[in-house]
């Protein structure tokens, strides 16, 4: 039940404290008072779409502070409790929408989305807005009204779950087989450019190696001139840098005798004199390994002039052409087996087109059980509202031989009878505007008593009805507030009488604050006491000009619920 709504710079409302309480509350005023932007905040902060020209002008941000209380709403506890977001009796929901940041809403001071809120909302209030006659006329408002009454909702969701899975592998099939067509092509191509990846031994492919090879033997000559000139330096030649070192080491050692702390320096020298020796035999031997092989380098150039126009045209590094002929051969394997994969899909559709008909038979069941009550008790409900021969029926069509679909197999169609012998006809060509309205009310306040929702708001569903018919109405909203909350934003005297509690909504124009030039209409909402309230009744019965009689009379229809 909402306990308490709080509202800052939202729209035409500065700031507004409103404590609520059980049964049922009726909300008066002019028209352009501002009733509706309660309703219109109420719906935000339930996760209601949001617009930064709702701020109120002047300010950064508007504000919205919902408060709960959950002893009535169990499914809205068990959600809180299932989404980590508390367990207690009571519920604070708060949502600010700024005029150039962004959004942000709590539960219970934590941060949420406007999924979230969406989702927790329908646990704790049901709004039917005054338009809602217009879209009675629609079947998937008809559908979804004998869903909510049936309590649909799990087995919708399964449904739907089943419907997409059945979709998504239906499109995959039919790309599967659309493929079929050019897979011949496809295979052939692949062979041949794979036969090609395999004739250039491209799984053996060492490409560093090659270049390696290739750059040798293209500067052979050079190679071999240069090393021939650093073995005559180091041997070779009369003064060659081993024959002087060899002195050196000679020298050194002459020197022992006379100075013996030659000897560290003369080992190093002979030392490096045998390294030298090494080199030199090192050397000599390659020398002689390195033979100009015009063949060879020929056969590298050939072979390095092919990978590379087969990169040239597989657009990649020659280096990369390996892993180029995997990837080929993964998709050939693919493509070999793609009858394998139709059949499983073909196999995978089968089964959740099955389990999704079985779903939507139980569906069915449900909305056939559903649907004679809720038809006979809505016929109750247009009689006691001034349609004494109104007769109404909910025609449910299922269509077996149809393709899947998220809502399920269904036509739900409402048919009324508003004249005696009649046999009842789609509501959307007989019913005349006001008898719309007072299908759409009797629609509602039959369905809302099934719903396990503990607050229940009606804008202006009145409409169209006046005289007995609307003291009827308000005597219906009175009994569904007698075991929940229900909130009415109504012109009709004869319905605001019948209500518990009685809010007037007016607008003012304030004196502008001390620190501010801005000037604006407030909506402001007082609760009335039996006084005023006999005020408020007489004005809606009697206009501008309120005389005793009148007064009078908005005496003698507040006593009726006395």
């Amino acid at each position: 039940m909402l306990t308490a709504l709080s509202i800052h710079n939202f729209a035409v409302v500065k700031r507004l404290n409103l404590d609520w309480f059980p049964g049922f509350t009726a909300l008066t005023g002019e028209t352009g008072a501002g009733k509706s932007i309660l309703l219109t905040a109420l719906d935000l902060g339930l996760g209601g779409r949001a617009a930064a020209d709702l701020v109120r002008s002047g300010a950064d941000k508007a504000e919205i502070v919902l408060e709960f209380d959950l002893e009535q709403a169990p499914t809205a506890r068990q959600w809180l409790v299932d989404n980590d977001l508390g367990d207690g009796p009571d519920c604070l929901i708060r949502r600010s929408v700024a005029a150039k940041k962004r959004n942000r809403a709590f539960i219970n001071d934590r941060p949420v989305g406007l999924e979230a809120l969406q989702n927790l909302g329908q646990h704790l209030v049901e709004i039917h807005g005054q338009h809602a006659h217009l879209r009675l006329r629609q079947p998937s408002a008809q559908r979804q009204l004998l869903d909510a009454h049936a309590g649909n909702d799990s087995l919708l969701t399964e449904l739907t779950g089943l419907y997409r899975d059945w979709r998504a592998t239906r499109e995959h099939l039919m790309r599967l087989r659309q493929d079929v067509g050019d897979r011949s092509l496809r295979e052939e191509f692949l062979r041949f450019q794979i036969q090609e990846l395999e004739a250039a031994a491209i799984e053996e492919l060492d490409f560093d190696a090659l270049i390696e090879e290739h750059t040798r033997l293209s500067n052979l000559d050079k190679i071999l001139a240069s090393a021939q000139s650093q073995l005559h330096l180091l041997y070779e030649d009369d003064a060659s840098v081993s024959d002087r070192i060899d002195q050196a080491a000679r020298e050194l050692e002459s020197l022992l005798e006379l100075a013996p702390e030659f000897q560290e320096t003369a080992e190093l020298v002979r030392s490096a004199q045998i390294q030298l020796e090494e080199a030199g035999h090192l050397l000599r031997q390659r020398l002689e390994d390195l033979e100009s092989d015009p063949d060879r380098l020929m056969r590298l150039e050939e072979q390095l002039t092919g990978l590379h126009d087969l990169a040239r045209k597989h657009r990649l590094a020659p280096e990369a052409l390996p892993e180029r002929l995997a990837e080929m051969r993964t998709e050939l394997d693919g493509l070999t087996h793609q009858e394998i994969r139709i059949a499983e899909s073909e196999q995978r559709l089968e089964s959740l087109e099955a389990a999704y008909r079985e779903q939507a038979s139980r569906l069915s069941t449900r909305r056939r059980d559903c649907a004679e009550g809720l038809a006979a008790r809505i016929t109750e409900l247009i009689r006691e509202l001034g349609m004494p021969h109104g007769k109404f029926a909910i025609d449910l069509q299922t269509e077996t031989a149809s393709d899947p679909r998220p809502e399920g197999l269904d036509r739900v169609e409402f048919r009324v009878a508003t004249n005696p012998g009649m046999p009842p006809k789609p509501l959307a060509k007989v019913a005349s505007g006001g008898e719309l309205s007072r299908l759409s009310l009797a629609i509602q306040v039959a369905c809302s008593e099934a719903r396990s929702v503990p607050t229940l708001i009606f804008d202006e569903v009145d409409t169209g009805i006046g005289g007995g018919v609307a003291e009827i109405v308000g005597r219906r909203l009175r009994e569904l507030g007698g075991n929940r909350q229900v909130l009415c934003v109504t012109h009709l005297p004869q319905v605001a009488a019948q209500a518990h509690h009685h809010y007037l909504v007016s607008k003012a124009q304030p004196e502008p604050e001390a620190d501010s030039d801005h000037v604006g209409v407030e909506t402001r909402v007082h609760p009335l006491d039996s006084d005023s309230r006999q005020q408020e009744i007489a004005r809606m019965l009697g206009g501008l000009t309120i005389t005793d009689q009148t007064l009078a009379h908005a005496e003698e229809m507040l006593q009726w619920t006395r």
